[in-house]
C-alpha cells in the first residue's frame, strides 16, 4: 500500500495493523522530517506526490503495488498528477483512493464548483471513459477502460477499482424508440 501524505506519521501504523505483518506500507511526503515514521515493513520515500522521478523509483522497488491512498496536499495539480503518473502502474486488482475531494471545490486548492481542471471534474470525465463501449464508437475504448471494474464517489473521496475486463455487451438487445 503507498499513501500519499505521512504528516504525523499515524496513518500508516494503522494501516500496517490492519493489512497485516506481510504487508509493505509505502509513504511519500515532502517533509524530511517524516523519514522518523520508518519501521518494518513501512519506507518513507521524500519527494512531491507529482515527481515523476520519484514515482517511477518507487514503482521499480515495488512493482505490485495493490492499494493507492492520496492524501496528500489536496492541490488539484497534485491530485491530478499523482493519479496519471500512479493508476496504470497499481497492480491489475488494485484500488485508488482519493481522499478529501472537497477541496476540488475550494479555489485556494486550484479548485471550483465545474472548474474544468479539477480532480472531480476529470473523475466525472473518467465515468464516460468507463463506459466508452457503450457509447457506440463516439469515444474511445482506452487502457483505463479495459483495466477499470467501478468508480464509486462518496462525500469528499472517490474510489477507482482496477479489474482487468472482457468483453463487455448491453444487455438490452431490443432497439430503444430513438433508434439507437
Amino acid at each position: 500500500m503507498l499513501e500519499i501524505g505521512v504528516n504525523g506519521g499515524g496513518s500508516l501504523d494503522m494501516w500496517r495493523a490492519y493489512l497485516g505483518d506481510k504487508a509493505t506500507i509505502i509513504g511519500i511526503d515532502i517533509n524530511p522530517d517524516c523519514k522518523q515514521y520508518e519501521s518494518e515493513g513501512i519506507e518513507i520515500f521524500i519527494g512531491s506526490q507529482d515527481d515523476p522521478n520519484l514515482i517511477e523509483e518507487i514503482f521499480k522497488k515495488y512493482p505490485t503495488i495493490s492499494i493507492v491512498l492520496d492524501d496528500g496536499s489536496h492541490k488539484m495539480h497534485h491530485m491530478n498528477s499523482s493519479f496519471e503518473l500512479m493508476y496504470e502502474n497499481l497492480d491489475i486488482n488494485g484500488v485508488y483512493i482519493v481522499e478529501d475531494t472537497h477541496t476540488c471545490y475550494w479555489p485556494n486548492f486550484g479548485g471550483g464548483l465545474r472548474q474544468k481542471d479539477t480532480f472531480i471534474e476529470k473523475a466525472k470525465d473518467k465515468v464516460d471513459e468507463l463506459n466508452a463501449v457503450h457509447t457506440k464508437a463516439k469515444m474511445a475504448v482506452s487502457r483505463f477502460t479495459k483495466s477499470t471494474d467501478s468508480i464509486c464517489f462518496y462525500d469528499s473521496m472517490i474510489v477507482f477499482e482496477r479489474r482487468p475486463q472482457g468483453h463487455r455487451l448491453a444487455l438490452i438487445t431490443k432497439q430503444m424508440p430513438d433508434g439507437s
